[in-house]
């Protein structure tokens, strides 16, 4: 990054787990930082950051509202005067009935919640972003899958699998219209990582679970940080149009 530029970072669903993790490792490294979130305490999480001597901003924001989306993206142009990356890690998987993964209870609202704030949401956040980032003829695009939309997972809901295989797909159509500008696009898929929603189950569910990672433990925010970290740099500009599993070795293709 040129000395003079402090690019500027937006990540979604920054109030812990992932999105935490990302935001504080982008902050280290020198960008500006935006963090997003509908939980209040995204502006507790900044503001420890900044506590640090990092350059991280709080937004609180449901990113399924696509008014509040507009003008928080008009809100950091006006601000910053540009807008150079954008990680969609926002996401949610709430139970069905206490059954994750019977698609059979599921209902159509259900189904709409997740595919809103795991797919729709990152949906409009690109189209919105992408013009400042063709201004500019530069920008970086993270949009956060799983191995749920890569495989079989059978503690995944329907409506999560659905929305995290779409976001792959999706990245790809977004990584060819905008190559040509300076603007690339990927995916990142995560295995088994730390995060609140991810560590929920008895002690004997993540010993199992654990078991069936190669490498033998659970990845931490940090670890796929150091990959948002690499995919927004300079040094990617030759990679768009990709998925890159971090999953210790769970998804072998």
């Amino acid at each position: 990054m040129n000395s003079k530029t402090t690019r500027v970072a937006a990540v979604t669903g920054a109030a812990g787990g992932l999105g935490l993790g990302i935001a504080a490792r982008l902050g280290r490294a020198g960008y500006q930082v935006i963090a997003i979130d509908r939980a209040p305490h995204v502006e507790g999480e900044a503001e420890a950051l900044r506590r640090e001597g990092l350059k991280v901003d709080a937004v609180v924001l449901d990113v399924s509202d696509e008014d509040a989306v507009r003008r928080m993206v008009a809100d950091i142009d006006a601000r910053h005067g540009r807008f150079d990356i954008l990680v969609n890690n926002a996401g949610i998987h709430p139970k069905i009935d206490g059954e994750r993964n019977s698609f059979l209870k599921m209902t159509t609202p259900q189904w709409n919640e997740v595919i809103g704030v795991n797919l729709t949401s990152a949906f409009v956040l690109c189209r919105e972003v992408a013009p400042l980032m063709r201004r500019q003829k530069w920008g970086r695009i993270v949009n956060m899958s799983s191995r749920a939309g890569r495989t079989l997972v059978d503690t995944a809901g329907i409506h999560y699998a659905a929305a995290k295989a779409g976001m792959i797909g999706m990245t790809r159509i977004i990584a060819a219209e905008v190559a040509a500008d300076g603007i690339t696009a990927n995916c990142i898929a995560p295995g088994r990582i730390s995060s609140p929603m991810t560590d929920q189950g008895s002690d004997a569910q993540r010993a199992m679970l654990v078991g069936r990672i190669p490498v033998g433990r659970i990845g931490t925010p940090d670890e796929i940080g150091h990959v948002v970290e690499f995919l927004v740099s300079e040094d990617s500009a030759y990679l768009t149009g990709t998925v890159i599993d971090v999953n210790g070795g769970t998804y072998m293709c």
